[in-house]
Parts: structure tokens; sequence; C-alpha cells
């Protein structure tokens, strides 16, 4: 499932980094934020509520529901209108969480996958701090976090995940 999470991570961050940048309209980047959040939200509960589910599946999929409910909630936005202070502290609360998640997986990591998704993880988490220095803190820095978003969709979704469903990661 991971390398079809990822692809879609991928995906949703790169649209959005094109959308923060002003090339696609709010309402239309409703859509990929909509599916990418249903993609999340499946593989979280099946992480969560499957038969097979122990306490590392449950972790997984707590820290996916997180990429789901942003993505969620970035789709909401766009259809009511609203500043995005409410997402931009939430993102703050995820950027917090998140950074265990990195140091955990850096310190445990086994093989090349390990190491570049505590990389991953470290890399969501700083994107995650920016989404709350604009959208909560107002701060001008638009340009840098569409490209941050850019860099963060093909780094730590598209590539990896077009990697592990091909079997090469």
């Amino acid at each position: 499932m991971l390398g079809f999470l990822l692809l879609y991570v991928g995906v949703v961050l790169v649209l959005n980094s094109l959308w923060l940048a002003g090339k696609i309209e709010d309402r239309e980047i409703v859509v990929i934020n909509v599916v990418s959040g249903t993609a999340a939200l499946l593989v979280a509960l099946v992480l969560v509520f499957g038969s097979d589910a122990d306490a590392g599946s449950i972790r997984a999929g707590s820290l996916t529901l997180l990429f789901a409910t942003t993505y969620f909630w970035v789709a909401y936005n766009r259809l009511v209108a609203v500043d995005g202070r409410g997402l931009g502290w939430f993102s703050l609360f995820v950027s917090i969480t998140i950074v265990p998640a990195s140091l955990k997986a850096l310190t445990t990591a086994q093989t090349t996958l390990d190491i570049w998704m505590g990389v991953n993880w470290a890399l969501w988490a700083v994107l995650w701090f920016m989404y709350f220095l604009l959208l909560a803190m107002k701060r001008p820095i638009l340009k840098a976090t569409a490209a941050m978003t850019l860099l963060t969709g093909i780094v730590s979704g598209w590539i990896p995940g077009f990697l592990i469903l091909d079997g090469l990661l």
C-alpha cells in the first residue's frame, strides 16, 4: 500500500504547489485533494481496523490519517472560501507530531527505503510547519511554500511511490 499512497501524496502535493503558485483555480484543486484524501483515508482504515492490525499498523494508520485530514481540509477550504487559519493550526499540530516519526525512522533504519522514509517525514514536518506559518501566522511565504510543496511532492511522494510500485525500491 505504501507505493500506492506515496504516488497520491506526490500528485496532490505537485498539484497543490501549482495551485499555490496561481496555476490552478481554487475550486479545481478540490478534486485531487478529495481523491488523495480518500485514498489516504482508506489506507488508514485498513491499517487501523484490518484483521492483522497491531500496534505498528495502528501507528502508521494514525499518521496516515493526518494526511487524509489535511487533503480533505484543503478541499473544504476551497469550497467554502475560508482563510485557512484552522488548517494552519492543524498543520502546526501535525508538524510537531511527525518530528518523532522522522527521528524514529532515521534511528531504526535498516534499508535505503527506511532512510528515505525518515527523510520524507522530516520534509513533511517542514512543509506542514510552512503551512502553519503561511495560513495561521499569515507570513508572506507563499512562493517559498509553493516551491517546497513541489519539491516535497516529487522527492517524497511521486518518485518513491512510482519506484515502489515498479518494484525498484
